[in-house]
């Protein structure tokens, strides 16, 4: 286990070298926070406003599921390679590829609702958004020291979440109200105004190593495989919450959706700042997963003030379990390891989330929004059993 402090990624120089100095890092942070708030802006307005849009024209809610589910396939599939990548072409080249990718198809999604051509262009913005996330988060974790690392990851989750405290509602309001089209269009321009920052961003390059075999090996490893698969349970919730709450509801009631989404975003990264001051570690893990359950829980009850408290009790699990899952992994490895960390820990996120999207359609349409969503509860309380052993394994050494 590697508690040790890393280097400071400080001075990152245009040809790829990487000094030890601490100038430049916090500017280096800001333009990375904007880029990546940019990026996570169009995921979040089409998140919900896509399945949305095509349940509307005929898809139904298997069609809907399919554009998160193709979305988060493409991404998880992305993934892997993306440390390769970033070791080949620098963080700002890569930056700018995942940006483009979730920006220009996001445009081509305004003038179409016929399924193919719609998972086509979700497939290509899941490529994106796995570019950003991976070379983005592991980028964070390598600008700060070890002791600084929980905090600054809690301010990170604060801003990329802000995109989702205003995109997954607004996406459900503005496509009401103004139609997709509008929407489509603001989320692909918000994406290509995220390579202004890119250009400022340094040209540095991770250490070149077996990305794909670290992959395996982390799987393998008993201290990132139990957080990563007690995140992987919350996040398939996330993809369920996501996707099928405006659509669970009474027309009449999309009000109600629309709230509780954006209670859910607001809570969400307030709780995963606050991990991040409480730095626990493994010990926040338990409570983490009971409140993502009971809150998943609540939306299963039907009633208004059930789907509000549940919504807000999920985004607190919800919250938690992101910062202390990616903190803990950070911190189990060494430096030269926080590509595979960062890969590892996204996928547990995206597979999970297109997991849950795609798998609650068909579940829904079977029996019913409630039973699933019971169904969905249970899956996250069975998490307990991982988060619970990772705990004791932890207090073991």
């Amino acid at each position: 286990m590697h508690h040790g402090r890393g280097p400071v990624v400080g001075a990152l120089h245009r040809d790829g070298t990487v000094s030890d100095m601490s100038v430049s890092s916090s500017r280096a942070l800001g333009l990375l926070f904007a880029a990546s708030a940019a990026a996570l802006g169009n995921m979040y307005l089409l998140m919900s406003s896509v399945p949305l849009h095509v349940a509307e024209r005929g898809g139904g809610g298997a069609g809907a599921g399919l554009t998160t589910g193709t979305m988060m396939l493409a991404t998880v599939a992305a993934e892997p390679l993306v440390p390769r990548l970033t070791a080949r072409l620098g963080a700002r080249t890569t930056m700018a590829a995942g940006l483009l990718l979730l920006g220009v198809p996001a445009l081509l999604l305004a003038a179409t609702s016929w399924l193919p051509p719609v998972l086509a262009l979700c497939a290509l913005r899941g490529v994106g958004l796995g570019v950003v996330v991976v070379a983005g988060t592991a980028l964070v974790a390598g600008l700060v020291p070890a002791e600084r690392r929980s905090r600054t990851l809690g301010v990170y989750g604060v801003v990329i979440s802000v995109p989702a405290i205003a995109g997954l509602p607004l996406g459900v309001r503005l496509t009401e109200h103004v139609g997709f089209a509008p929407v489509a269009i603001t989320a692909g321009v918000l994406a290509l105004a995220g390579l202004l920052a890119t250009a400022g961003l340094p040209a540095a390059r991770t250490p070149d190593a077996d990305h794909g075999a670290g992959l395996l090996a982390g799987l393998r490893s008993g201290a990132l495989a139990r957080p990563a698969l007690v995140f992987a349970a919350t996040t398939i919730a996330s993809g369920v919450v996501a996707t099928f709450l405006p659509l669970a509801v009474d027309r009449d009631a999309r009000g109600l959706a629309a709230a509780a989404l954006f209670v859910q975003s607001c809570v969400t990264p307030v709780a995963r700042w606050a991990a991040g001051r409480a730095a626990r570690g493994a010990r926040l893990l338990v409570p983490a997963v009971v409140l993502a359950a009971a809150g998943i829980a609540g939306l299963a009850a039907g009633q208004a003030a059930a789907v509000v408290a549940g919504a807000a009790l999920f985004g607190a699990g919800f919250g938690i379990a992101q910062n202390v899952t990616l903190a803990v992994m950070f911190d189990r490895v060494p430096e030269r390891e926080f590509g595979t960390v960062s890969a590892l820990w996204n996928l547990a996120y995206d597979a999970g989330i297109g997991i849950g999207a795609t798998c609650f359609g068909v579940l829904a349409e079977a029996v019913s929004y409630q039973a699933a969503f019971a169904a969905t509860a249970c899956l996250v309380a069975a998490a307990l059993v991982p988060a619970a052993l990772d705990r004791r394994t932890v207090s073991t050494i």
